[in-house]
């Protein structure tokens, strides 16, 4: 059963990219053309459909809460922990609105995706690059500044499982030079849907929460150094939590 979900998955994944063409081609025209609030209005009623359907053929069901933790009218940098592929869409269909995604360059190969990717403005990132990262991190700050919220994941990879990799700092510089609030995301158990069973879609059942936000305006160097860490205690304190009850 799980090879024929995997199967009907991955049909499912191109054959909805190439039937939407038309929508994506008529956004980038749009985007072109300096309509952002058209483009916009494609992208989000289209990208959360089409990732909606990949979670539902996947079994993925998602619990949310905390989304009234979310800042009303202010970009905010939201830092999620990484368990599985599956936080992208995740977080895409259950924040507030799909928002950009710092992701990794090897996503620019797949065909379709890597175009509606950059309809919403996702930014791109080589971390074998320095250079690169940098420049990267310094778009996606360039977001927050007009005002448009970002996802990065700060452990820069998927644990692919239950287990927490290091938040990096550099996926903080960008909300500090914004004094953009950090949102951190707690993912739990989304590693369940493909990584546990060899990349084959399994259903399974995730749980996203939306922890208060932590406000980087006017925070010393000090307390910049503590923030990822302090991020990554939330987000586990907050799992551990979850487990217990």
């Amino acid at each position: 059963m799980a090879i024929l979900r995997t199967i009907v998955w991955f049909f499912y994944f191109f054959g909805a990219l190439i039937v939407l063409t038309p929508k994506m081609n008529e956004a980038k025209r749009r985007k072109a053309a300096g309509d952002e609030s058209g483009c916009r209005a494609i992208v989000d009623r289209y990208v959360p459909m089409w990732m909606s359907t990949l979670m539902r053929i996947a079994g993925c069901t998602v619990t949310v809460n905390g989304l009234e933790n979310i800042p009303k009218d202010r970009a905010v940098v939201f830092t999620p922990n990484h368990q599985s592929d599956y936080d992208i869409p995740i977080t895409l269909v259950h924040l507030d609105r799909p928002h950009a995604l710092v992701a990794k360059v090897e996503t620019l190969k797949i065909p379709l995706v890597r175009t509606w990717m950059k309809l919403f403005d996702c930014v791109f990132i080589d971390r074998k690059n320095p250079r690169q990262a940098v420049t990267a991190m310094k778009e996606a700050g360039a977001l927050l500044a007009r005002g448009e919220s970002v996802i990065v994941f700060p452990e820069g990879t998927r644990s692919k499982g239950d287990a927490m990799g290091e938040f990096k700092h550099g996926a903080f510089k960008m909300a500090f030079a914004a004094g953009a609030p950090v949102v951190p995301v707690v993912i739990d158990g989304s590693y369940k849907i493909m990584e546990a069973n060899h990349n084959l879609m399994c259903p399974g059942h995730v749980t996203m929460t939306v922890l208060p936000p932590i406000e980087t305006a006017g925070l010393d160097r000090a307390a910049q150094k503590a923030l990822p860490d302090e991020v990554a205690r939330r987000i586990a304190a907050h799992k551990d939590k979850a487990t217990a009850h």
